[in-house]
């Protein structure tokens, strides 16, 4: 299995992970949530896999953004509705674990 990345081109957080990776040498396709958002069974096995607490950034200009509302969605339609919503870089390594954030940094 390959590993993904999945963020926007001009995320600083992205920009480190992608540098990172290919500093190490590790080979990863870049996916962009702005070019190709991610479908209903991505974001359900992100759902799963980390839950939406860490998923969703509530730090970011999109989450602020929002009506109280919009914030009220479930998960899996916010996400749907607004990709870069997502905590960025999400890394799906090649073992099937995500990572999301720079918390990737520490994985082996």
């Amino acid at each position: 299995m390959m590993i993904f990345v999945y963020g926007i081109v001009n995320c600083g957080s992205v920009k480190k992970a992608r540098q990172q990776l290919d500093d190490n040498g590790t080979a990863y396709e870049f996916v962009d949530f702005k070019k190709t958002p991610p479908t209903d069974k991505q974001i359900g096995h992100w759902l799963n896999q980390v839950g939406a607490e860490k998923l969703i950034n509530k730090k970011g200009t999109k989450w602020r953004s929002l009506t109280d509302e919009e914030k009220q969605l479930p998960a899996t339609t916010l996400i749907a509705q607004y990709p870069t919503i997502i905590k960025r870089p999400l890394i799906e390594w090649a073992d099937g674990t995500i990572s999301v954030g720079l918390d990737w940094t520490t994985k082996k």
